[in-house]
Formats: C-alpha cells, structure tokens, sequence
C-alpha cells in the first residue's frame, strides 16, 4: 500500500512517522492542478492523505490579513485535490477542522450531521466552505481539533498554552494525535467517506490541561484565568469553543481513548521527552 501525503507540515510528518515507507510527502502546492497531477502521475499512490492548509502563524489571526493566501489553501486547494483524484480514479482523506461550532450542543455535542455554526474567524469560514463543497464526493473528511501530542512543540495544544499567561476555562474537544492517527488509518483502511469527528470523546478545559500539566510535570506551574469576553479584546479573530460528539468514529470502530485518559498517558510521556529537547 502507498500513500501520497500532501503537507509536509506538522499533521503530515505524524502520518509520514505513523506509515513509515509506506508513505511519501508532498510538498507541492495542492491549488496547482499540473504540479498535483504530475505528483500523482510520478507517485502512483494507492491514497492520497491532504494536510495541507493554512492554520495561520502564531494563529489564526494570521488568516484575518491573509485571505487569498488561506483560500487558496483551504479552499481551492481541496478542491484541486478533488479533481485530480477523481480524474485519477484514486482514494483520498482530507484533513479538515472541527473549528466550525460554537458551544456543546445542549451537552450532546455536535455530530457530523450539524451544521456549522460558528462564523467568527475567515480560518473556520474557509474550512467549513471546503467541508460543504466535498461533502458532495466520495471523499474521506477527518475533522482535526486543537491537536496534542507527547512532543514539546509550537503546533502542540500543550506546549502552547503553557506559554500563555492566561487561559480560557471553556469545555472543548482535541485531538489526542496518538489517538487521530491510529483512528484515521483504520477509516483509511476500510475506504470510508464523508465527515468523521476525530477528537477524544469529552470536553476538557484549558485550565484542567494546565491542572493536569501541573500534576504531572511541572508541580511549580501556574496560570491565570481569563473569560471569553477578555479574550475577544486581544484576539483580531474570535475563537471557536466546542465539543464535539464521538459517536459516528465509534459506530464505525475507529476507536479514540475518553479525552482525560488519553492526555493523561500523553503527559507522562511528554514529561520525558520535555527533558530531552
């Protein structure tokens, strides 16, 4: 089996490190539609696995100046994808975000079948317009959110919001990356399409992160908490606060371990590893 993965980004690399030389990295621009053929003319990939896309650095306020630049990424890029695969007769996964709601659905949790309801960042429009788009298609769309891994890193939930001085205290779902990547390989693995939630079932807050952090590496950390309200007076673009429902990826046996039991394992590895970087 051979993978093509579009991204040679930090979601990338984790699936490239996740298939070994089962896979090859992109790094071509996935809105140019000759140099995406000509990949996958040169690759003969078995699946095609997108992470390419525009976050915006340090954060998602990048893509408040950047408009074009980010739509050309997380719009036309999949769209390009789409055409190219399809033309091709080849099997794709699209990294997407589940950066598209607000709140937690009276406690439910937003399933697949929801509608996106959060506007506040051009980030989260342009993610939930390509979602739309290829919804329409046979295509394979893994809803990322606030990824965490076991590695010190400025792509990393953890590492991030230990820099901050202070944090919000807002339920939310993430990515446990240990978790997306063995869940997403097996929806690759059976050919499935459309949306899937790949976030760790249960809302966790920032400040129970840090609790936690505390707990396990660092008993001298402290932080502060700061609302919503105080938040959206610093940040140019708002923030998507959500969580989301697990019972879709469930049914579908691409398991993921409940939020604070996974991060809790991510933890006493990611003190380890903090004392080699």
């Amino acid at each position: 089996m051979k993978y093509l993965i579009f991204g040679n980004g930090y979601i990338g690399n984790k699936f490239k490190d996740a298939l070994g030389g089962e896979a090859v990295i992109s790094g071509v621009d996935i809105a140019d539609y000759q140099a995406v053929k000509q990949e996958l003319a040169q690759q003969k990939p078995d699946a095609v696995i997108n992470c390419a896309g525009k976050t915006g650095k340090p954060n998602v306020d990048w893509c408040e100046d950047h408009k074009l630049e980010t739509i050309s990424s997380n719009v036309a890029g999949p769209l390009t994808l789409l055409r190219a695969c399809g033309e091709e007769g080849i099997y794709w996964a699209h990294v997407g975000s589940g950066c598209v709601y607000t709140g937690d659905n009276g406690g439910k949790g937003y399933s697949e079948d929801d509608a996106p309801n959060f506007f506040g960042s051009f980030y989260s429009r342009t993610k939930a317009w390509s979602e739309t788009m290829l919804k329409e298609f046979p295509v394979l769309q893994l809803r990322l959110r606030m990824p965490v891994d076991d590695t010190p890193g400025s792509r990393n939930l953890i590492t991030k919001i230990t820099t901050y001085k202070k944090v919000i205290s807002t339920p939310n779902s993430v990515s446990v990356l240990e978790d997306f990547l063995r869940a997403s390989l097996v929806l690759i693995g059976k050919r499935s399409t459309g949306i899937y939630n790949m976030t760790n079932p249960g809302g966790i807050t920032h400040a129970e992160i840090l609790d936690m952090y505390r707990e396990i590496v660092d008993p001298f950390f402290a932080y502060e908490i700061f609302s919503l309200e105080e938040l959206g007076a610093v940040t140019k673009a708002g923030r998507s606060n959500c969580v989301l429902s697990s019972d879709k990826r469930e049914s579908a046996g691409a398991h993921m371990r409940p939020v604070r039991e996974a991060l809790r394992a991510t933890l006493q590895t990611y003190k380890a590893n903090l004392h080699r970087v």
